[in-house]
């Protein structure tokens, strides 16, 4: 088998930030509704950025940019990734849907769709709900929700870590829309 040289950074060909704001955005926004972790927040922007996502809501107790724990995960996406705070969640889903914008809480529910089954529609704007790490996404916002996805899982634990969870679903739509 012949060797596998591993890429340096510099030969990656990644976007500038601003090639990055200048360049297409997949059709995704992410909102964090009451997110704890800084890193966990840090991570979800690494993510987003990775992925072209449009926007990113903070909302509730989310912490916002510029922090030294979220900066540490987001290795500067926090500025090519275009992000907001919103205190109300529930404001903001209604907001977001008067826009066409498809509201999708990413949650363990009644009447949910498994995320290998949902077929995202081509042209429409999702924005997916990602929750706190204890209490997952509020009632209230699944309910004012357009839908439910649930990613499967097949293990012990109830759940997974949110940035993880976030990295499942985005790369999911990513593929379902861009590829």
């Amino acid at each position: 088998m012949g060797e596998n040289r591993k890429l340096k950074n510099s030969e990656l060909e990644r976007k500038t930030v601003a090639e990055f704001k200048e360049a297409a955005k997949t059709p995704i926004i992410v909102i964090l509704d009451n997110i704890r972790s800084l890193n966990n927040i840090g991570s979800v922007f690494r993510t987003a950025d990775a992925f072209l996502i449009k926007k990113v809501y903070l909302c509730g107790i989310t912490a916002t940019p510029p922090h030294k724990d979220i900066q540490k995960t987001a290795l500067g996406a926090t500025e090519t990734v275009e992000w907001e705070y919103v205190e109300n969640t529930i404001s903001l889903i209604k907001q977001l849907q008067d826009e066409q914008v498809e509201v999708l809480a990413i949650e363990q529910a009644e009447g949910a769709t498994m995320l290998n089954d949902f077929q995202p529609e081509k042209g429409k704007t999702y924005a997916v709900v990602f929750g706190n790490e204890v209490k997952g996404v509020q009632q209230s916002v699944v309910t004012a929700s357009n839908g439910i996805i649930e990613i499967p899982q097949l293990g012990s634990k109830h759940s997974l870590n949110i940035s993880v969870s976030t990295g499942v679903v985005l790369w999911d739509l990513f593929s379902k829309i861009s590829l």
